[in-house]
């Protein structure tokens, strides 16, 4: 072949490969990303060849990578005080007592940092114990029993004569 022809086949095949190399970076496969080795080289030094990974060729068909496999640890799924979908999160949790019957209110479960609000009661009538395991405020007719420790605490109410106990699950 002559040198003009070489020049001329070198040229198409650069163009060919311009052309044809976003089309390949579009393409549908899905793509992961490169692996990294950690800790090679120090910011002053460069990696050798040899320990760095070298990227395939242009042309070469894409490889697919499984995902890392995940190792989730066992939790159990039994615990001391029952399920835990029934216990509520550090929630705000108001109780009118007015239009609630406490008779059938008899156990309750919240995250440590929920406040029960006890709403419709004098100062000073509503008694929780241990008293270690929350923080108790009266205001306007309100009183805020902030659950600050985990453990079980009972909550007394006095009403109509009759004082109600409400068992409350701190976790």
């Amino acid at each position: 072949m002559h040198r003009r022809s070489i020049r001329h086949l070198t040229a198409a095949g650069a163009f060919a490969l311009i052309a044809v190399l976003p089309t390949a970076a579009c393409g549908s496969e899905p793509v992961s990303p490169l692996p990294v080795q950690v800790g090679t080289a120090t910011p002053g030094q460069t990696v050798s060849p040899a320990a760095a990974q070298s990227t395939p060729p242009a042309n070469a068909p894409p490889q697919r990578k499984n995902p890392p496999v995940v190792q989730r640890p066992k939790t159990s799924t039994h615990s001391p005080t029952g399920p835990t979908s029934s216990c509520k999160g550090a929630i705000l949790y108001p109780v009118d007592l007015r239009n609630t019957e406490l008779a059938l209110l008899k156990s309750m479960c919240f995250a440590t940092g929920a406040v029960l609000r006890l709403q419709g009661i004098g100062p000073g009538l509503v008694t929780v114990t241990p008293a270690s395991l929350v923080s108790q405020s009266y205001e306007g007719g309100v009183v805020d029993i902030r659950l600050v420790r985990r453990g079980t605490a009972t909550v007394n109410i006095p009403q109509d004569g009759q004082t109600y106990t409400i068992t409350v699950v701190i976790r």
